[in-house]
């Protein structure tokens, strides 16, 4: 129950699974196997999905790094969203792009948990939208080195913390990759 007004439908965000994001995280193989099943179920269900990409001095525009895996290919007619912040909507062309979809429900998956994907979520839904976490599709590094939690914990607290958000006119939810709905007030 989006508070953005007649915008029904739900879109897949897809969040910076580029070869220099993926290249050390946590269960990497395992997390772009669910994010490429859930963009088959997108497809077939004729549900859109949104890539967002990320560029920095570590992922130059157009190297190797900033890539999308190769696993994982948007099709010619799915949008492309650039951005250089952890919140997708920040300075980019998402909002428009879903906006022209009538999208007010998200599903988010990609990485990194604790910076891209964790901003995107919130960035949602503070702006309206249902904001669905699949909870085995996203993934980050190890940065135990300056004080993070292993990534296992990070993932499993975002998962926590995401399952029990909640305001006004609007949903969050945490599920897996086989639970995901696309449909209508999912």
């Amino acid at each position: 129950m989006t508070t953005l007004d007649e915008r029904p439908n739900t879109a897949l965000i897809v969040i910076d699974v580029q070869n220099g994001v993926m290249a050390v995280a946590h269960e990497r193989d395992a997390v772009v196997g669910n994010i490429g099943s859930l963009v088959a179920k997108a497809r077939q269900e004729d549900v859109p999905v949104v890539w967002v990409q990320h560029s920095s001095e570590e992922l130059p525009v157009g190297s190797d790094q900033w890539r999308i895996v190769p696993e994982l290919v948007p099709d010619a007619a799915e949008p492309v969203v650039a951005k250089e912040y952890g919140d997708s909507f920040e300075a980019t062309a998402l909002e428009d792009v879903l906006a022209d979809l009538a999208v007010g429900r998200l599903v988010v998956v990609g990485a990194q948990t604790d910076a891209c994907v964790r901003s995107t979520v919130h960035g949602a839904f503070v702006r309206g939208y249902d904001t669905t976490l699949v909870t085995d599709a996203h993934t980050t590094e190890d940065l135990t080195a300056w004080g993070a939690p292993p990534p296992d914990q990070v993932i499993a607290h975002t998962n926590l913390y995401w399952s029990f958000q909640s305001a006004p006119g609007r949903t969050a939810a945490a599920v897996k990759t086989g639970e995901v709905d696309f449909g209508p007030g999912a």
